[in-house]
């Protein structure tokens, strides 16, 4: 919950100075629900597309003041559902999340489905259950063909800064990867688990994110605070650029 219409058309501004088009690298920015439908005129679609950051599960009705995925279809690639404040502060489930997860795609939005233990539940050896927990209900609406369509953003509330976290190692991330793979595979089969793409959210800045970007079977990264920064944003961007140009050279 950052910046005015006029404050986010400027960072928009600032980013589209910075960041070059990239054949491989897919950018998405999320703004308030305010301003998506002007930045929605003022982005450069050869960058950028568009993501909101929360919708209301019913595509219309007598719901005040909520936004619908259905109103939000000509405007947005991506919506993000079931980010850890959205069930810390405002009591979404998994049930509810499920629910938003069937109408962003009923609605041909992608979904970023965020999934992630607390520091209490990761100390108590539960993070596999609650991934196990949050995935098999999030996704039990959706056919394999749908799954291997979404996104699945890992996101640790232990490393959240919001929440006073802490860096998560490489190898701690891979690990829940892994096992959101393997869950997925589980549930919809090899080509459903290949195909999905896995991002990691958690205190990620422009120093940080190459060395997530490298573990192997992460996609991408969903960036927090960083995001309305443009000189981090614009360098998470650049070093997912370098790390593709290494490859390719490599």
């Amino acid at each position: 919950m950052h910046l005015n219409a006029s404050q986010a058309s400027w960072l928009l501004h600032r980013l589209h100075e910075r960041i070059k088009i990239y054949r491989h690298i897919e950018v998405v920015l999320a703004p308030s629900m305010l301003v998506l439908q002007p930045l929605s005129l003022q982005i450069d679609r050869r960058k950028f597309r568009l993501a909101a950051q929360n919708a209301f599960a019913k595509d219309e009705g007598a719901f005040t003041g909520e936004v619908s995925f259905t109103m939000l279809r000509d405007l947005v690639h991506y919506v993000i559902i079931g980010h850890s404040e959205r069930r810390l502060y405002f009591n979404e489930d998994d049930d509810l999340i499920r629910d938003k997860v069937a109408a962003c795609v009923r609605n041909e939005i992608t979904p970023i489905l965020c999934v992630g233990e607390t520091k209490q539940e990761r100390r108590a050896g539960e993070t596999k259950r609650v991934l196990h927990d949050q995935l098999t209900t999030a996704l039990s609406n959706l056919t394999g063909a749908e799954v291997q369509d979404t996104v699945i953003a890992y996101e640790p509330v232990w490393a959240i800064s919001t929440f006073d976290g802490e860096l998560a190692k490489p190898h701690e991330v891979k690990e829940s990867m892994d096992f959101i793979r393997h869950q997925i595979k589980e549930l919809y089969g090899p080509k459903a688990a290949k195909r999905v793409r896995v991002l990691y959210g958690g205190s990620v800045d422009d120093q940080i994110a190459r060395g997530y970007l490298e573990i192997e079977g992460c996609d991408g990264v969903l960036v927090g605070g960083a995001s309305i920064n443009y000189h981090k944003f614009s360098g998470i961007v650049a070093s997912a650029q370098r790390l593709l140009q290494d490859e390719i050279e490599g």
